[in-house]
């Protein structure tokens, strides 16, 4: 999916092979329980509790809520309100890259 406007609750969860890009995605605990997922350039808007379980690379370039529980893979943010890591099976990294500087939150 390209350059599109993407809106709901529970978006895309138990996908596979899904890719978005320049996309602006809207929406509570979106991409959850997912495969082979990737964003490229996204914005992510009003979304909490995102990529629990799933397996992503992404670029996002708005901040997130929250992000719970990636299962693998690294997620690109600019800020994010809070990284929920209660799953001791959730390896995915969270990478915050403000304009001078990246932090990895594994």
């Amino acid at each position: 999916i390209r350059n599109s406007t993407v809106k709901g609750e529970y978006l895309a969860w138990y996908s596979n092979g899904l890719t978005l890009e320049n996309c602006k995605i809207i929406g509570t605990q979106p991409f959850c329980y997912c495969t082979n997922l990737k964003l490229i350039h996204c914005e992510m808007i009003d979304c909490d509790l995102a990529f629990e379980k799933s397996e992503v690379e992404a670029t996002v370039t708005t901040p997130i809520a929250s992000i719970k529980n990636p299962k693998s893979g690294i997620i690109q943010v600019p800020a994010v309100g809070e990284i929920i890591r209660d799953d001791p099976q959730s390896q995915g990294q969270v990478i915050i890259c403000s304009r001078h500087s990246c932090k990895i939150s594994i």
